[in-house]
């Protein structure tokens, strides 16, 4: 048995929730400039552009919510467990969690600087 801090945990999965809602509101207010540049007369390679940017902040907004839900109830069982020690599967499942979280962040810097860069060429 592997003995790890539940607070400490938990105040990771606060951290991860904390900055993925920040990205979900990001790519929200993204997705609502998307449509104001959308009223712009753009060049068939801009409008390709814009299209994609749309599809990925609709498929990264689904995986920012899916992940949360997860981080969620994860952070439901450690704080809902009886013990004072987490077993191995809790940790494992942890860093699991962590892993895909650390994936979707350099996801979403990509696309966040990506997008930054489209915005900086049409203007």
């Amino acid at each position: 048995m592997v003995q790890t801090d539940i607070a400490q945990l938990s105040t990771e999965c606060t951290d991860w929730l904390r900055n993925l809602r920040n990205y979900r509101d990001e790519f929200q207010q993204s997705q609502k400039n998307l449509q104001q540049i959308n009223t712009r007369s753009l060049s068939k390679e801009q409008l390709k552009e814009v299209d994609h940017f749309e599809n990925q902040f609709e498929i990264q907004l689904y995986n920012i919510h899916h992940l949360k839900q997860a981080i969620k109830a994860h952070g439901r069982t450690i704080l809902d467990s009886s013990r004072d020690i987490l077993v191995e599967d809790d940790v494992a499942f942890h860093e699991d969690l962590f892993e895909r979280y650390s994936a979707l962040e350099n996801n979403l810097q990509e696309i966040r600087n990506n997008f930054s860069y489209f915005i900086s060429t049409i203007s």
